[in-house]
């Protein structure tokens, strides 16, 4: 009974969409206040709808109700509580509805929050959010039923894939999908505008909050995704260039130029066509991510679906969202003139600058991971586009940006001066050669590429934080907490996000120079040496888990001949799958991780262990919470919860309003 609950609320929900998205915005059009006000009720309930589904799901998981198909194709009755939970998500059918969810809650939310938003405004935005919504409880209605019955129910379960049964990959996915369909609200705005006619620093302000939680969300998924291949898949690895991978990363980096272009619309009253292109391809990269991973062109533990015809839908609601939203740009477009001009060197400028290396770079990306889907596709021939090519296109394109990082914030509006700015940034220029200095002299082996790469590093969190101190310290220690206050927080958020990338290139440039790596066939009693460490194996034995039966190999790891630590590494076979996992035993230190991962036994009493220290790799994940808390900080401005001012915003509307009608004539 709660199945068919959960499946009638998506199909209540299918229908309030299709109502959200054609009344509100017949009603914007004709100026039919009533009309206009279905959206607000509509999204609501759409939300609604779509929670009671999602919770009728899970609730089936717990109870462990194999007679719903999905159920039985993804949990198992032995499984703990936590993955009976989260396998509501691991799977096709199930992570949809949770997509839906999401979608429908960022519509409720603007409902809800956008009480600033203008009316017909926000009817076209919710009608618009309505129409993707749609698409999606169309597909997952007619090609992916989630609650779709087995008769008679099977005794068990199949199981979730081990590799999920995790609590980094519990939280991984809702993050992710946060940050996907969260990208959907600057879509929905984008597309709203051009039906209106008007793009304005009013409708800047207003999209940058959505488009700034979004790249909030999306930036904690992709790190609790690489923190989870680090520790998880048992080679130490962080990021593989994946193909699922890149289709997290391309909108992330669409989404990071969409941030600064915003900026300028909303400061410049200037590149308004850009930006709203840049809104409409960052989401169409999170549609196409969901096709790569739904329609079955690729297999890896990231893909839920192998059915073409799953595939065949979504290509054709990717054809009718992104071709749709492309041909109104190709419309609209022209009579988005843009405003104030401004020299090359400028704020403007530098942040022209940034949106052309990131775009590149998102091409790039995307060149490297469809090729081979497309070739194969074409001709049957497989090729492998894996790191060496995008080590040799992606990372020349980010040093530019990463060096003019710090340089962009110092240059004023409209016309700068490069050389001021830069020789405010002296002392910083000074500090990042000599620490890169010291560092090539002192670290063995040398490497004159990291020691590049620890100056650029300096160089950016040092350049983010120097706005700050100019702003708060120089004028001397007293009073610089109440200058500090009084900053705005967008401000603080900047600096903080630009030191956390900083942080991020420190970790990568120490971890890929200097980590140490070991392989050696131990028996009980051996030992193996890493970075100064001596491991001893203590013996292997078996142990039972809820789930599961582990190989446990216990260490003994000595420094300087003294026992300092005790590591205990898995093999993992599950009652419910065939497949079996490594758990990694890992050991962080003040300098990085003691890794240590137990391999296969090769038969005559020893066993495969593989040891690797990895310098400096808690970096990677402190510089990307510093960015993720830099974004937070840029959120909570009050800017973004007031919106444009109402004096400026009534004098713009009407101005514009003129203007948009031309360009309809």
């Amino acid at each position: 009974m709660v199945a068919e609950l959960g499946h009638f609320a998506l199909i209540v929900a299918l229908v309030v969409a299709a109502v959200q998205a054609t009344v509100p915005l017949i009603g914007a059009a004709r100026g039919a206040d009533d009309w206009v006000a279905v959206a607000r009720p509509a999204a609501g309930i759409q939300f609604l709808m779509a929670a009671v589904a999602f919770f009728a799901l899970m609730y089936c998981f717990v109870q462990s109700d194999f007679s719903v198909a999905t159920v039985f194709q993804s949990s198992h009755s032995l499984k703990p509580l936590l993955y009976k939970v989260t396998g509501v998500w691991g799977n096709h059918e199930g992570s949809l509805l949770l997509w839906i969810l999401i979608l429908t809650g960022f519509g409720a939310a603007v409902a809800t929050f956008g009480t600033n938003l203008p009316p017909a405004l926000a009817a076209r935005v919710l009608s618009v959010q309505a129409m993707v919504g749609v698409g999606f409880l169309a597909f997952i209605l007619f090609t992916s039923n989630p609650f779709e019955r087995i008769f008679p129910a099977p005794a068990e379960g199949r199981g979730l894939n081990p590799l999920l049964q995790d609590p980094g990959l519990a939280i991984h996915p809702p993050f992710l999908y946060l940050g996907y369909v969260g990208f959907s609200m600057a879509f929905s705005f984008a597309v709203a505008a051009l039906i209106e006619g008007r793009v304005d620093p009013a409708w800047a302000r207003w999209v940058r909050p959505w488009t700034l939680a979004a790249w909030c969300f999306l930036t904690i998924g992709i790190s609790l995704g690489s923190w989870w291949a680090y520790y998880e898949l048992g080679w130490g690895g962080f990021w593989f260039w994946d193909p699922v991978e890149n289709a997290s990363f391309m909108p992330w980096l669409a989404g990071t130029a969409l941030l600064h272009s915003a900026i300028v619309v909303e400061r410049r009253d200037t590149l308004k066509a850009w930006t709203i292109l840049l809104a409409i391809l960052t989401f169409s990269l999170s549609l196409l991510g969901t096709f790569i991973v739904r329609s079955g062109v690729l297999t890896s533990v990231h893909a839920f679906a192998t059915d073409p015809a799953r595939g065949l839908f979504i290509l054709g609601f990717l054809v009718v969202a992104i071709g749709g939203s492309l041909a109104l740009f190709a419309v609209r477009a022209p009579a988005l003139r843009p405003g104030g001009l401004f020299a090359p060197v400028s704020r403007e400028g530098a942040l022209v600058l940034n949106n052309i290396l990131l775009a590149t770079a998102c091409a790039t990306v995307l060149l490297g991971t469809l090729y081979p889907l497309i070739l194969d596709a074409i001709s049957g021939e497989k090729v492998s586009v894996g790191p060496p090519f995008f080590q040799a296109t992606f990372v020349p394109l980010m040093l530019p940006l990463l060096a003019a990082m710090a340089v962009g914030p110092l240059l004023p509006w409209k016309r700068g001066d490069l050389r001021g700015a830069l020789e405010r940034l002296r002392f910083t220029f000074i500090f990042a050669g000599f620490t890169g200095l010291a560092v090539y002299a002192l670290v063995e082996p040398r490497s004159a590429a990291a020691t590049g790469g620890v100056a650029l590093a300096a160089w950016l969190v040092l350049g983010g934080i120097l706005p700050l101190y100019e702003r708060t310290l120089r004028g001397g220690v007293s009073g610089a907490a109440a200058r500090l206050a009084a900053l705005p927080r967008s401000a603080i958020g900047m600096s903080l996000a630009h030191a956390g990338v900083g942080l991020v290139v420190l970790g990568l440039t120490v971890l890929l120079t200097w980590q140490t790596e070991k392989d050696q066939v131990m028996r009980v009693g051996e030992t193996m040496d890493v970075a100064g460490y001596t491991l001893t194996l203590r013996g292997v034995a078996s142990v039972a888990g809820p789930n599961y039966v582990a190989q446990r190999a216990t260490f003994d790891v000595a420094k300087g001949g003294e026992v300092v630590m005790r590591l205990a590494p898995e093999k993992r076979s599950y009652v419910d799958s065939p497949q079996v996992t490594t758990e990694a035993a890992i050991e962080p230190t003040w300098l990085g991780d003691l890794y240590v991962v137990v391999g296969d036994a090769d038969g005559n009493g020893g066993y495969a262990i593989r040891g690797y220290f990895k310098p400096f790799v808690h970096w990677l994940w402190i510089g990307a919470a510093v960015m993720v808390a830099g974004g937070l900080v840029s959120l909570s401005d009050r800017r973004h919860r007031v919106g444009a001012p109402a004096a400026r915003r009534t004098r713009e509307t009407g101005a514009l309003a003129g203007a948009a009608s031309g360009a309809t004539e």
